[in-house]
């Protein structure tokens, strides 16, 4: 299995210009961890993380003590990005990225590599998503790092991806769809009983689908709220 196969293609991001505030409603409203920054073209700039936001208030806090002052090394890197108010100001600039072809095993090694979380996927210079451990990890417990996925099986899952986002009213961008000779795997998070079940009717009623496994849970009470 490739990047294609796992990767979430509804991928929240931000402007260059975004702020600090818009970003972190952002990561609470939709329970993701960093959000790639892309230009007007959907070019990947960066990508700001939970990470970084907490080190931004933590610096912030730390400097407000005059005692802790006197022992800080001045950096102007250091001070844009615990003082940056904006996007560009406080992410980390040209991430590694992959193209939809880069199989799961290989994925695996990058991220450990470079002790990462998730990476953007791109295609002719564009975002066209994200593989993160968590889709990873979805995608071996489905069929295991070495397993092809044929061409139906991607055009299933773009069917069923399809269906969810134009006709259920669920967050897609919450859900992942594993699909492996037909059979699928269904993972994320949902509000409800019946958007659970709206998710698996989507999965069952579209053509080449021989098995669904509901593996989606529920979001916790409070999750994105303002």
């Amino acid at each position: 299995m490739q990047a294609a196969d796992i990767m979430t293609r509804n991928v929240i991001t931000v402007g260059r210009d975004s702020e600090v505030r818009e970003i972190a409603s952002l990561l609470l409203e939709h329970g993701i961890s960093a959000v790639p920054v892309v230009d007007e073209a959907d070019k990947v700039l960066g990508i700001v993380s939970e990470g970084d936001l907490i080190r931004r208030v933590e610096d912030d806090k730390r400097n407000k003590s005059w005692w802790l002052r006197l022992f800080a090394v001045n950096d102007p890197g250091e001070y844009v990005k615990s003082h940056g108010r904006r996007a560009h100001e406080i992410m980390t600039p040209d991430p590694l990225t992959i193209d939809e072809t880069v199989p799961l095993a290989k994925i695996s090694r990058l991220l450990e590599k470079h002790h990462i979380k998730r990476v953007p996927v791109v295609k002719d210079g564009k975002l066209v998503g994200i593989v993160s451990r968590a889709n990873l990890l979805q995608g071996f417990a489905v069929a295991g790092p070495e397993t092809t996925a044929s061409a139906d099986d991607r055009e299933i899952r773009e069917a069923i991806l399809k269906e969810i986002d134009d006709n259920t009213g669920v967050m897609v961008d919450r859900i992942n769809v594993i699909v492996s000779q037909g059979k699928v795997e269904l993972w994320g998070l949902v509000e409800s009983d019946k958007e659970r079940m709206a998710v698996q009717v989507a999965a069952e009623n579209t053509g080449g689908v021989k098995e669904v496994k509901n593996n989606l849970g529920y979001v916790p009470r409070g999750f994105g709220a303002a």
